[in-house]
Order: structure tokens, then sequence, then C-alpha cells
């Protein structure tokens, strides 16, 4: 259950962060309006983040006979790829500017008062769980219900998506490197564990 929950926190993290990109572009928003823009993304990202490792898990589970012995190498290897491309993404230098660019497509504004994107959102939230779907594949080589745990894994990035909002919202965007980092590091761990460990 232990991997499950860093699993659930390191697929959380791209999700956070672009949820703190939205907070911190709606800092002259009221209260009102943060709080709706952290259920959508709580909603968007969560469902997303369950529904990718889900898909993930089934595609893994129908190739699993031919790739019995060789599944831990594959799936070590796919969580180090993700968390090293994590890693990687925290120290590109337009990753800031990025996230920004997102945000402004997210809230649009219009002459009565800023709305929320909805297309857009979805998009965001169907690209920030693709990196989920690919570790799902993981999901065969752990003692776990798989269901179960793609729907801790919504759960949690659920929580994180709500929280980064108000986070962005009240503190700017410090945070979000920080919490690339920590999923990438956690991925590349989780992964080696499994090439190595069992």
């Amino acid at each position: 259950m232990i991997e499950v929950l860093l699993l659930a926190i390191a697929l959380a993290m791209d999700a956070f962060a672009v949820a703190i990109g939205l907070g911190a572009k709606s800092q002259k928003q009221s209260h009102h309006y943060v709080l709706r823009l952290a259920i959508y993304a709580m909603l968007y990202f969560g469902i997303a983040q369950g529904v990718m490792p889900l898909i993930g898990y089934l595609l893994g589970a129908a190739l699993m006979g031919w790739l019995a012995t060789a599944a831990p190498w594959i799936g070590g290897i796919i969580l180090i790829v993700l968390g090293g491309k994590m890693l990687y993404e925290v120290f590109a230098e337009d990753k800031e500017e990025e996230i920004a660019h997102i945000a402004d497509e997210v809230l649009e504004n219009d002459n009565r008062h800023q709305g929320i994107n909805h297309k857009t959102m979805f998009t965001l939230a169907i690209a920030t769980s693709i990196d989920a779907m690919a570790a799902g594949f993981t999901l065969n080589l752990l003692a776990l219900n798989a269901w179960l745990a793609c729907l801790i894994i919504g759960i949690v990035t659920a929580l994180f998506s709500l929280s980064g909002v108000y986070s962005g919202w009240r503190s700017g965007t410090w945070l979000e490197e920080k919490a690339e980092a920590l999923g990438g590091l956690v991925l590349v761990a989780i992964g080696i564990k499994i090439m190595f460990f069992g």
C-alpha cells in the first residue's frame, strides 16, 4: 500500500504543478472564483489520473503473458524514464513559461467576469495523465488490487490539484518545480525497486 501511495503522489505532481500555475494566475480573483477553479481542477485531473493508469494496467495485463520474464525490467524502465523526464522538465528553462501559458489558456477573460475554458481544461487533464497510463503497466507487477490503486491515484491527484490551486493563489509558483522534482525522484526510486528488488 505504501508503494501505491508513493506512486500516486509521484503521478500527481504534474497536475499539482499545473494547478499551482492556475492558482497563481488567479491571485486577483475572489475566493468564490478560486473555489470553483479548484473544484474543476480536482474533478478534471483526478478523474483523468484515475482512468489513465487503469488503461495502462489493462493493456499491460493483455501483454503480460508474452512479457512475463522481462516485465519487471520493462516496468522499471518505464518508471525511470518517466521520472527522468519529470526531472529534466524541472531544469528546462521554459518550464515556468509553459505552465504560465497553459494557465492563460485555461483562464479566459470576457467582458463581465473571468471564466474557465473547459475544453482546454479537459485537454490539460489528459496531457498531465498520459504518464499515468504508462505507469499503469507497472500495476501488474505490484501485489495489490489495480482497481483500488487507480482509485487511490485519482483521489490523491484530486486532493493535490485542489491544494495546488490554493497554494498558487496564496503563494505564487515557488512550489511548482519542487513538486515535479519530488515526483520524478519517487518514480525513479520505485522503478529501481521493481527492477532489482521485485
